[in-house]
């Protein structure tokens, strides 16, 4: 199915070779790859190791776009340089808190028309549907505030990182990456009807993220396997690559990629994407496309990942593995009970959902249309929901008579909406087992809060093995197994209803128009620069293999908080280490009382273990720190790293970043990423101090390992972290403490 080749290969007339090409450097060979041709082209450093990436245009959505334009008008920013999308997919409930939702898209359309945007009102398109449509272009690169920033299928870089990467880019600075290792996708075979992209992406996810086979590594798809998948095939696999933790993705691309540009009246947007002469790749991926089965993703990381026949063999010992996993994760605070599944040799869940930019796209739902037709949802528990993703694609849907058929079966239409993959749309009852096909299955990404009490989960699966599922009343069921008219139907895109309802501003910013803010909108609390030592107070320590994003800042219930950083810094690490914000807050208070003069007893008991303290609180600051083994992974969402600044912390400690985007956040709001030696232990607690002396002299001076002291109730232990890799601009915004106040000093100049 797939197999993991870890050297270095060659792809010579479109074919791998495992051994080295006469002539042939590796370091000439990777730039004859698509990705190199395309980050070259956007790269503006004259150091080929260091690349300062320059992107084309910029996406958001309605809980991020909020935050990144009060940074960057906080910075200086004037006019949007770049087509910059604002789209409003997330919060588009309006259903929570009041007006606050609304006052949000109000904000986005005033800053489109003051600033140069592109406005896409609610319910129009999700984000990745509308840059698909409209925004993309054969060798362009597109920066978005959503971790799931992926169109390589149509030959564009999709690069998703937390909010001031976009600040730097709306204020011309650049994105600053370490010139990347390119992983070969080798794509062969055909899939086999009732398999969709879902099965192929769950497949690729179960076989590199754990192993970190391609982490901050860009995904290159090449193969005569890739012409038997349609585009919408070719963007459902694409949009998953995000769970593998590579950097982006890009595919190459031939005719089903011009006829999408064609469809969608862009034909300029075309052009053809190859690798050039011999082309060099670091690792590779050999995917075998006949050999893929439908799977099912259970909770709670798309990649634990079996094939549904797997699944369906053995499913009591596989649910217990769930239910052991929640116990670890939530103790006994709550009690998921999912074996009660299991009745006469079958599976059932109680809700089937196709959502989002990875299930509720065109030939999505009408496979599942012509799975259903004939046939009904049932009348029990089972309930059976699609979101097309965009108005066009709805339109479309109901003009080929799709709509009819799902209506008729039971299903339920919905506008397009991101909410069922972030836990804000069709919440399961307690207990419940919903089964989707969008991008994760993280805890609480169906909206449960064990925290209360509550326990839901959600497996995923694709839009085809769902519907076959609801067509069997909730009895999970391969799509491979079912007999359907797997039709297919040419997409006719209707670019009228956006002409009618997108305000496309750019290029004409407007300096008279007055922002328009809501109670909710405020901005940032004063930040301040990085001491010359740091006390660090360990707030949370958390010890799983893995920490979330959705862990750091719970998303769901958290989104129309988005645009107040003190409010919503109340829901940090909620769902995991409920005492940490008020922790965390006494520590900030006592930062405050040093900054006043006051010498605080907490303090100076733990300086005066490791020097005069008398002298020391002059010059430490007091922070909080979160320990946590891999932080990060999941959302770019930049609320996992502010929400703890805004709270007064000054440090991640860990082994390593789950993902790059998450410590560009925590640097980007002036929080210094330490990391441990290989090897080292840390067998420290919650309420153990780390004294970290010369530490503003270490980041100014770009020096990598620094020693330390641990105070804990049993002495003073010594300490080595690293913090290693800088840049220029990330010292300097560390040493000023968030790029906020980095901007201002250079304003100043």
């Amino acid at each position: 199915m797939i197999d993991l080749f870890e050297n270095g290969v060659y792809l010579v007339d479109g074919k791998p070779v495992k051994e080295p090409v006469e002539g042939v450097t590796p370091e000439a060979g990777r730039e004859n790859t698509i990705a190199y041709q395309i980050l070259r082209a956007h790269n503006v450093s004259d150091d080929a190791k260091k690349m300062k990436i320059r992107f084309d245009c910029l996406m958001s959505h309605d809980i991020t776009y909020v935050g990144i334009i009060q940074t960057a008008r906080a910075s200086g920013l004037k006019e949007f340089p770049i087509p910059y999308a604002m789209t409003n997919c997330h919060n588009s409930l309006c259903a929570v808190g009041g007006t606050i939702n609304e006052d949000d898209h109000v904000f986005g359309l005033s800053a489109a028309k003051k600033y140069g945007g592109i406005y896409v009102p609610v319910n129009q398109s999700v984000i990745h549907s509308y840059a698909r449509e409209a925004m993309a272009n054969c060798g362009n690169m597109i920066l978005g505030s959503d971790s799931h920033t992926r169109y390589g299928a149509l030959g564009t870089m999709g690069v998703g990182e937390g909010g001031p990467e976009l600040v730097k880019q709306l204020l011309k600075n650049t994105w600053d990456i370490n010139a990347p290792e390119v992983v070969l996708v080798y794509v062969t075979g055909a899939p086999k009807k009732g398999v969709g992209p879902h099965d192929v992406a769950l497949a690729l996810v179960k076989a590199t993220f754990a192993n970190g086979f391609v982490k901050n590594k860009v995904m290159e798809f090449v193969g005569p396997g890739i012409e038997s998948l349609p585009y919408d095939f070719r963007n459902g696999i694409d949009v998953m690559t995000t769970e593998t933790t590579c950097l982006s993705s890009i595919w190459e691309t031939d005719a089903e990629i011009e006829k999408y540009y064609r469809i969608h009246g862009r034909p300029e947007g075309f052009k053809k994407l190859a690798p050039k002469g011999v082309a060099y790749y670091d690792s590779m991926i050999e995917l075998d496309l006949s050999k893929i089965e439908s799977m099912i993703a259970l909770p709670f990381h798309p990649s634990n990942a079996y094939t549904i026949h797997e699944f369906l063999e053995n499913p009591v010992e596989i649910l217990k593995s769930v239910e052991a996993e929640a116990e670890k994760k939530f103790g006994k605070k709550v009690h998921l009970k999912l074996t009660d599944k299991v009745v006469d040799g079958k599976v059932y869940a109680d809700q089937g959902v196709i959502a989002g930019c990875s299930g509720g796209t065109f030939d999505n739902c009408v496979a599942a249309a012509e799975i259903m037709d004939g046939y009904d949802v049932g009348d029990g528990y089972f309930g059976f929901s699609v979101y097309p993703t965009s108005v066009p694609t709805s339109l479309e849907l109901t003009r080929i008579g799709m709509t009819e058929k799902l209506l008729e079966s039971g299903t339920i239409i919905k506008q397009s909406f991101c909410g069922p993959c972030f836990g804000a749309g069709d919440v399961p009852a307690n207990n419940g087992l919903s089964l989707r096909h969008t991008t994760r299955n993280f805890p609480n990404r169906e909206g449960s809060k064990p925290g209360e009490g509550q326990i839901s989960t959600v497996a995923l699966m694709d839009s085809r093995s769902i519907a076959a599922t609801a067509r069997n009343h909730g009895a999970i069921t391969a799509a491979t197994d079912i007999d359907w008219d797997d039709v297919h139907y040419d997409y006719h895109f209707d670019k009228a209803v956006y002409d009618k309802r997108v305000y496309n501003g750019f290029g004409k910013a407007d300096p008279s128009v007055e922002l328009k803010l809501g109670p909710n909108i405020t901005d940032w609390p004063a930040m301040y620069a990085l001491t010359d030592n740091v006390l660090l107070e360990l707030d949370a320590v958390i010890r799983d293999p893995v920490t979330t994003t959705d862990e750091l800042i719970p998303s769901g219930e958290t989104s129309s908080y988005r645009s107040n950083p003190i409010r919503l810094a109340e829901f940090a690490l909620s769902r995991r280490v409920p005492e940490y914000v008020g922790r965390s807050k006494q520590v900030m208070a006592m930062d405050f009382e040093r900054r006043d003069g006051k010498k605080p007893e907490r303090i100076m008991n733990a300086l005066n273990q490791v020097g005069n303290a008398d002298e020391l609180i002059k010059n430490t600051g007091f922070g909080s720190c979160v320990f946590a083994n891999k932080p990060g992974d999941g959302s770019a969402r930049e609320q996992a790293a502010s929400c703890q600044r805004v709270l007064g912390g000054f440090a991640n400690i860990c082994y390593e970043y789950a993902t790059k985007r998450y410590r560009s956040n925590c640097i980007n709001w002036g929080i210094l990423p330490f990391t441990l030696p290989e090897g080292a232990e840390f067998p420290y607690e919650t309420g153990d101090f780390v004294f970290v002396p010369g530490i503003r002299e270490a980041v100014k001076n770009g020096v990598e390992t620094v020693p330390a002291k641990v105070i804990t109730k049993d002495g003073v232990k010594d300490i080595t972290l690293d913090i290693k890799g800088l840049t220029p601009d990330e010292k300097e915004i560390l040493l000023e403490g968030n790029l906020m106040n980095y901007y201002k000093a250079h304003m100043k100049d």
